[in-house]
C-alpha cells in the first residue's frame, strides 16, 4: 500500500512529490518513457512560477542560470509596426520572465526526490477503486502485470491522460493550429541581447528568446497543420518546410535563429486544449484520485502558462495533502476526497480562465490585420486584456509552511 502515486514524471508530477516531500508524504511516481521526458527543449517561467519554485525550494538553484528578460518586441509582419514591452521595474529592477531549460527544471525537481521514488517504464494500463476499512482505495494495473494499491491517485500523465479519462473528463479538442518548437545553438555565441522577439501575421505566429548566450529557444505557430503530422518524425524536413515555406518572409534574424537548430530539439505537434467549461462542470477528482497539469487543465502556449500552472498545482495540492498528513500524522484515507476537493475547487476557476485566455490570446493575435480585427487587437486586446495577463502571471499559489 503506497500513500501516494503520482502518474507520469513530467512538470507536474516531480512538483507535486516535491511538496508532499516537503510535508514527510513519500509518494511513488510512475513514468512510463525509460527517462525523463524534455520535449519542448525549453519553456518560459513567468513570476508565478518562480513563487511556486521558491515554495518547492528549488528557485535558488535555476535562477542564477537565466537572466530575466529585458523587453519584448511584437511586430505585425503585414504592416510593420514594431510594439515593445518592458519587463523592467520604475525602480530598474528586472520582473521579466526567464526561459530555462526544460531537462533542467525537471532534473532540479527529481533531485529533490529519494532515489528510488521515481519508477521508469512503468505504463498504467486500468485504474479500479476498493472500499478498504470504509473509505477509498485506488487499484493500479500496470502493462507488466503489477498492481499496486494507494490511498491517493494523482493523475499528472499529460494531455491524454488515463486517469483524466477515468475520471469522465471531455478529451482536449484541436484548436486549428499547430506548433514547432526548436533549440538552436550558437557555438561561437549568437551576440543578441536578452529579449523576446515575436512576429504576428494572418495565421501565424513566431519568436524567439535566448536562453544563455549560445542558446535560442524558437517557436512558430500555424493554422496550417496538415503536413504536420507526417513530418513529426522527420526533424531536417520540420526545418526546411520552416524556413523555405512558412515561415520563408519572416526577417532573416529570425530564419537564420531556425538555420542553427538542433535537429534533436525540433517538434511538430497540434495544439490541444480543453474546453474550459469542461473544467469547471467537469469531474476533477473522484474520492482520492485527482489531475494536476496537462492531465486537468490542456492550453495552448499563447499565455505561457502551461509549465507555470502547473507548478502552481504541485503546490496547492501538496499544500492540502501535507496539512492533513501533519495533522494526523498519518494519510488518513477518509478525509483524502475533502482533501482532495478543497484542492479542486482552489485550482478550477483559476485554470479555466487561463484556458479561455490562452485560446483567446492566440486567435486574435493571428486573426489577421483587417481593421477591425485591428482594433480588437490593438485598442482593446493590447490596451486592456494585457492588464490582465499580467495579473495572471503574478498569482501568488501560496507556500508551503510545514
Amino acid at each position: 500500500m503506497e500513500d501516494v502515486v503520482i502518474v507520469g514524471a513530467g512538470i507536474a508530477g516531480l512538483a507535486t512529490a516535491v511538496a508532499l516531500k516537503r510535508a514527510g508524504v513519500e509518494a511513488l511516481v510512475l513514468e512510463r518513457s525509460e527517462g525523463l521526458r524534455a520535449t519542448g527543449a525549453a519553456l518560459t517561467l513567468s513570476r508565478n512560477a518562480w513563487v511556486a519554485l521558491d515554495a518547492l525550494g528549488i528557485s535558488q538553484n535555476l535562477a542564477p542560470l537565466y537572466a530575466p528578460l529585458k523587453k519584448g518586441y511584437i511586430t505585425n509582419l503585414d504592416t510593420g509596426e514594431i510594439q515593445d514591452v518592458s519587463f523592467v521595474a520604475s525602480n530598474g529592477d528586472p520582473v521579466g520572465p526567464r526561459s530555462v531549460h526544460r531537462k533542467a527544471l525537471l532534473n532540479a525537481l527529481a533531485d529533490q526526490l529519494p532515489i528510488n521514488s521515481i519508477r521508469f517504464s512503468s505504463k498504467l494500463t486500468a485504474i479500479e477503486t476498493q472500499e478498504h476499512e470504509g473509505s477509498s482505495i485506488s487499484i493500479i494495473h500496470m502493462a507488466d502485470g503489477t498492481v499496486i494499491k494507494a490511498k491517493v491517485l494523482i493523475g499528472c500523465d499529460g494531455m491524454h491522460s488515463v486517469v483524466a479519462r477515468w475520471l469522465g473528463l471531455a478529451e482536449p479538442v484541436y484548436s486549428g493550429r499547430s506548433a514547432v518548437r526548436g533549440l538552436s545553438v550558437f557555438p561561437q555565441g549568437h551576440g543578441l541581447d536578452n529579449n523576446v522577439q515575436q512576429y504576428l501575421g494572418l495565421g501565424r505566429k513566431a519568436g524567439f528568446v535566448p536562453l544563455n548566450d549560445k542558446e535560442i529557444y524558437w517557436f512558430f505557430t500555424c493554422t496550417s497543420p496538415a503536413k504536420g503530422a507526417d513530418m513529426a518524425d522527420e526533424p531536417e524536413v520540420i526545418k526546411r518546410e520552416v524556413i523555405e515555406n512558412y515561415a520563408k518572409d519572416l526577417p532573416p534574424i529570425y530564419l537564420d535563429v531556425v538555420q542553427h537548430s538542433d535537429l534533436s530539439t525540433l517538434t511538430w505537434a497540434p495544439l490541444m486544449f480543453r474546453y474550459p467549461w469542461h473544467v469547471v462542470v467537469g469531474n476533477l477528482s473522484k474520492q482520492n484520485i485527482t489531475v494536476a497539469g496537462d492531465a486537468m487543465h490542456p492550453m495552448t502556449p499563447d499565455l505561457a502558462q502551461g509549465g507555470c500552472s502547473a507548478l502552481e498545482d504541485a503546490v496547492v495540492l501538496g499544500r492540502h495533502i501535507g496539512k492533513s498528513f501533519i495533522q494526523n500524522g498519518r494519510l488518513v484515507p477518509k478525509e483524502m476526497a475533502v482533501t482532495i476537493g478543497k484542492y479542486v475547487e482552489e485550482r478550477r476557476w483559476r485554470v479555466a480562465l487561463l484556458i479561455a485566455g490562452s485560446y483567446l490570446s492566440g486567435w486574435v493575435q493571428q486573426a489577421g490585420s483587417g481593421w477591425g480585427m485591428k482594433f480588437l487587437r490593438d485598442a482593446i486586446f493590447y490596451r486592456f486584456f494585457n492588464s490582465i495577463i499580467i495579473k495572471f502571471t503574478r498569482y501568488d499559489c501560496g507556500k508551503l509552511n510545514f
